[in-house]
């Protein structure tokens, strides 16, 4: 079964955008394994509360990387 698993900041992407994370990872799968793929591909987007993750040693924030979440709240279903 192919898999993906996205780690992003929490409440930086809308529900749309997680949407095509989805959709286009699991097209991208379907592209490399043939039209059998589909039905099996499992996509996680998972969001990392801030402050939960870092690079070379640096607890990342939000605040840190200049981010703002998203503010398309058009769509409030997750994907």
């Amino acid at each position: 079964m192919p898999f993906a698993n996205f780690k992003v900041p929490e409440k930086t992407l809308t529900p749309k955008q997680k949407e095509e994370i989805v959709t286009r990872t699991t097209e991208l799968y379907v592209e490399l394994y043939g039209e059998r793929a589909r039905n099996n591909t499992m996509v996680l987007v998972e969001e990392v509360a801030d402050g939960g993750w870092g690079i070379s040693g640096t607890v990342l924030t939000l605040a840190l990387l200049g981010e703002a979440a998203p503010t398309d709240t058009s769509d409030t279903s997750d994907a």
